[in-house]
Order: structure tokens, then C-alpha cells, then sequence
């Protein structure tokens, strides 16, 4: 004797899934969609349900609605597998599609739609490779700076002796020049190697953060670009260091204002992804924050490298706002990524919107 499921448990349980679960009626109306499904299709709840299934989803591909009539009738499932899927904010994705067809007893026939997006493993693949490419430059940094360091300070000290025992006052001219520059290089190493405490953690509200950073653009570039706001009012307090915060994101948008020029536009935007991974751990709710800019795009053979230090595609920049950026942003256990074409060039930065007590949980069982 089957036993019948709780419908509010089954709905907890759906809630919980990392896979997207659709839940259709009879007439292929969309009654139910869990918060994976939200974050895949870029909608909310709201504005979806009760929307028919050809205005949702692509599997199988067209007539939609026509092949699920079918599957209803003869309560055969079935699997559509890298199906090309168009999310409501445009982008294309591929996702794996299981239909399921729901009788239980006198109750009205439903669908169970499974849509797996099996591009996510690339996407944690080139994380992975990302964070490692980060850690592997970082750690260079440091063996370098150590080298660089003791014969800079040896060469500064040296300088000094001189200077007080030169009897020409016009040759301290050149000893000042060599005290001067290697303050210089010592504080370029200081700036590649980025604060070395831990980060002051106190509760923080994105949005003050940005509305700071956005302030301070508009000070530096007071004729353009036009700042675009799009932020989720929803996104609550998290733990941070504010002001490397305002650092990070302010190396970033500065970088787009530039792109972007007088004439251009720069949208800063807030999201919350829901079962979101970084690198291999899954995450209950991760903060997006996208800076976007209609310049020309950043040149393809930069893509692969602009998180390096002293990599620049810009005359006279020192490349080291973007790798100083991910490294504070790593701090918080976060990540930046970067996606460009002419146009549209998006810098998405993921920060875990997670309590002290609450841990993430390895991704590599889903691989």
C-alpha cells in the first residue's frame, strides 16, 4: 500500500534541492518552482506561477507543450540532455531535462520538470582553476617581495650613510633620488601584496558600501559615465571588513568608469543566489554583486591574465587594482570573475552571505 507523502514536507524537501523543480498542472500551468529553479531561470515565484510551460522552458525543444500533453498521457518519463535554455536576464545556459509524470490516485495528473545545468561544472572547474591561479601568483608575490626587500632596505640604508657624510650638499641630490625610489618600490610591494592582518569583521549593508564606492566615482569622474543602481532591497547585513570592501569594489568600478568613458554607462547590481557554489563549496546564499560597462570590451588575449599583477590594458596602469581587488575578496572567501565582449564587460563578485555558525558544504560529491 503506497503510503502518501505530507505535501508540506515534500515541498521542504524540494525547497532544499540543489537541481531546479518545476511542478506543472494538468493544463501544463507552472504551480510550483523551488529556489534553484528561481536562481537557474532568473525569475521569482511570483512573477512565474501560473505561467504555461512553453513560456518557461525549452525542453524539449519546440512544440513544448505538445510533448508534455503527451508524456501526461501515456505517464512515460523521459530526458532531453544538454538542452540550450535562454534565462530571463538573456543569458544562454545548458541544462539537462528530466520530466516526470505525477498520477496518484483520483488526483489531477501533473509534471515534475528537473532541469540540471551541466555547464556548472565548468563554470566551478574554471573557479577552481581561478583560485588556484590566484594562490600560485600570490605565493610568487611574497617569495619575490622577501628577495626584493633585504637589499632594498640594505640599499635605502646605505643611501643615508652617505648622504650625511657627503660634503657637497648638491651631491645629496642623487643620494635623496635612490632613498626616494626605493620608498617607491617598497610601497609598490606593499600595495602587490595587500594588507597582510586579518580582516575586521563587523556587520555590514552592501548597498552603504556601494553607494560609498559609487560617491567616490562620482567625485573622480564628474562628466560620466551615467551610474546605473539595480540593487535588491531584500539582501540583509553579512560580516565583512567594510573598508576592504570599499577597496575592492572601488579598484573595480573605477576600472569600469574608465571603460565605460563620459558617454558610457555603468550598472552596479545586487543579487542573493541561492545553493550557489565557490570554487567546490556550496553555499546556502551567496551575495552577486555585477559592475557592468558598455566600453569596448577587454582585449581577449587579457582575459585569461587580468587578475595577474602588472598585467594592463591600459596605458600607464599598473595592473595591480584587479589582483589587489581579488585578493580581498578572497579574504571573505569570495571570488571575482570576469566575462567581456565588446560592449558588455560584467565583473561578478561573489561574497558568502553566510552566520559564524554556519558552515559550507563540499560540491565535489555533485561532480
Amino acid at each position: 500500500m503506497a503510503t502518501r507523502v505530507d505535501p508540506r514536507i515534500a515541498e521542504r524537501v524540494l525547497d532544499n534541492m540543489n537541481a531546479a523543480m518545476l511542478l506543472f498542472d494538468r493544463d501544463l500551468r507552472l504551480r510550483y518552482i523551488n529556489p534553484a529553479g528561481e536562481t537557474l531561470l532568473s525569475v521569482s515565484a511570483k512573477a512565474v506561477l501560473g505561467l504555461p510551460a512553453g513560456d518557461l522552458v525549452p525542453c524539449p525543444p519546440q512544440p513544448v507543450e505538445e510533448r508534455l500533453r503527451a508524456t501526461l498521457d501515456t505517464r512515460h518519463p523521459y530526458t532531453e540532455r544538454e538542452v540550450e535554455l535562454t534565462r530571463a536576464d538573456g543569458q544562454a545556459i545548458r541544462v539537462n531535462c528530466t520530466v516526470l509524470p505525477l498520477h496518484q490516485g483520483e488526483a489531477p495528473n501533473e509534471l515534475l520538470m528537473e532541469l540540471y545545468q551541466v555547464d556548472r561544472q565548468i563554470r566551478i572547474t574554471r573557479e577552481e582553476h581561478l583560485l588556484a591561479q590566484h594562490q600560485a601568483s600570490q605565493a610568487l608575490l611574497r617569495g619575490l617581495a622577501h628577495e626584493i626587500k633585504n637589499p632594498l632596505g640594505g640599499l635605502r640604508g646605505a643611501a643615508q650613510l652617505l648622504e650625511r657624510e657627503l660634503p657637497n650638499p648638491e651631491l645629496r641630490e642623487y643620494t635623496r633620488i635612490i632613498i626616494d625610489e626605493a620608498d617607491r618600490l617598497q610601497k609598490l610591494l606593499n600595495r602587490m601584496l595587500g594588507p597582510n592582518q586579518l580582516p575586521q569583521l563587523s556587520q555590514v549593508n552592501i548597498h552603504h558600501v556601494l553607494e560609498h564606492v559609487r560617491g567616490l566615482i562620482v567625485a573622480e569622474f564628474p562628466h560620466g559615465p551615467r551610474l546605473v543602481r539595480d540593487y535588491d532591497p531584500s539582501i540583509p547585513h553579512f560580516e565583512a571588513d567594510n573598508e576592504r570592501l570599499i577597496q575592492a569594489l572601488l579598484n573595480i568600478v573605477r576600472n569600469g568608469a574608465e571603460a565605460a568613458g563620459e558617454k558610457g554607462r555603468l550598472t552596479l547590481r545586487t543579487r542573493v543566489l541561492r545553493q550557489f557554489t565557490i570554487g567546490n563549496l556550496r553555499y546556502r546564499l551567496v551575495l552577486c554583486i555585477e559592475v557592468e560597462d558598455n566600453g569596448p570590451g577587454i582585449p581577449e588575449d587579457l582575459q585569461d591574465r587580468i587578475f595577474f599583477p602588472m598585467v594592463s590594458g591600459r596605458a600607464g596602469g599598473t595592473g595591480l587594482g584587479l589582483p589587489i581587488a581579488q585578493e580581498l575578496i578572497n579574504q571573505h572567501g569570495g571570488l571575482i570573475e570576469c566575462e567581456s565582449r565588446p560592449r558588455k564587460t560584467q565583473f561578478l563578485v561573489y561574497l558568502p552571505l553566510k552566520h559564524a555558525d554556519e558552515q559550507a558544504t563540499s560540491d565535489l560529491g555533485d561532480r
